[in-house]
């Protein structure tokens, strides 16, 4: 039985009348085999197998083999095939596709540590790159997963960030590369749309939690949940103050269902979760669940007005769409430290 079968019924119950115009048709997907990726192929089989679509996905990807080894019963599945490949030089495959999902880019902080300008490139040469591609296979209908490090810095007065903010990110540095293009991405997104005629959706994504997550990279989250697992302590750190919000996987993947399917091309759409809490709380959420286990923070709170927040307003998502956080924090926690419990 796959381990995330309640997460994928939960997908589908939110999603069932949106499939049918998929029904027959071949999807192409750019970062595939990420987290999004991983979410999106898992809700798309099930869909897929559930409700007879006789539909089709190919992902692009630069090592199908490594995705093997990840996630076999994917891999394996019939409705899934994949093309080797960069998203910034990646040859077009042969025939036409009614959707494309652009969700390629490694949200990594080693590379803007470390090659900032690579990370910059291959968000706007990708973005270009795909979008050329639907433009050539037919496709009409795409889906660009954006970020909400397009608004840059929140304030520390405004507590959720709408999409009208018109904040950015500093053009000037390199830290913001993956932030600044992203908004780079959105562009063209526009400019395709205006000159070609796309249907570009574009979704703002926040901050996630669920299986798939990296627990190893610069996901606080999931430093804490491998903290757990270890036995602890969960180790924050920093101050604890930051305040951050998680939408868990299977609503996030209803979510960039939704928005392909139903939302407003060029309507840029916040995804995420509003229920914000500072960065010490999640940790001792997590700590709970692990039976207790022992919080350390790494630096004191500094005397300061100022807040850190990298928290969304979903207003436009749930009055347009209907979308909601179906499943909440403790509930996303939970299930997310019991698959990676019966993780080998």
């Amino acid at each position: 039985m796959n381990p995330l079968a309640t997460d994928l019924d939960h997908v589908l119950a939110h999603t069932t009348g949106l499939w049918e115009e998929l029904r027959g048709q071949r999807i192409f997907i750019t970062g595939g085999t990420g987290f999004f990726g991983c979410w999106l192929l898992e809700s798309f089989a099930w869909a897929n197998d559930k409700l007879d679509l006789n539909a089709s996905a190919l992902v692009l990807t630069r090592n199908v083999e490594s995705f093997r080894k990840k996630a076999p019963h994917l891999a394996s599945h019939p409705a899934i095939q994949f093309h080797p490949g960069d998203v910034r030089s990646f040859e077009f495959p042969e025939g036409q596709f009614s959707h494309v999902i652009h969700a390629a880019t490694e949200a990594s902080a080693k590379l803007i540590e470390g090659n900032p300008l690579l990370m910059f490139d291959t968000i706007v040469e990708g973005t270009r790159r795909t979008l050329e591609f639907a433009r050539h296979s037919g496709a009409k209908k795409i889906l660009l997963a954006s970020s909400g490090a397009v608004y840059g810095r929140q304030p520390s007065e405004l507590t959720h960030l709408p999409e009208e903010y018109s904040g950015g990110p500093e053009q000037t540095d390199p830290h913001w590369a993956y932030g600044e293009g992203k908004r780079a991405a959105e562009m063209l997104c526009a400019l395709y749309a205006r000159q070609h005629g796309l249907e570009p959706k574009i979704a703002r994504c926040f901050a996630f939690v669920g299986p798939y997550l990296p627990l190893d990279i610069h996901f606080a989250i999931g430093n804490f949940i491998r903290d757990g697992l270890k036995g602890g302590p969960i180790q924050v750190n920093g101050d604890g103050t930051p305040f951050r919000s998680y939408l868990y996987a299977a609503d996030l993947a209803v979510w960039l269902w939704t928005i392909l399917f139903h939302g407003q091309p060029g309507h840029p759409y916040n995804v995420g979760s509003e229920d914000g809490r500072p960065i010490g709380a999640m940790a001792n959420a997590v700590a709970k669940i692990a039976s207790g286990l022992p919080v350390t923070i790494g630096q004191r709170p500094q005397q300061s007005n100022s807040v850190s927040r990298y928290v969304p307003q979903t207003r436009r998502a749930a009055a347009e769409l209907g979308l909601q956080t179906w499943i909440s924090l403790e509930d996303g926690l939970t299930r997310t430290w019991n698959y990676h419990r019966r993780q080998p």
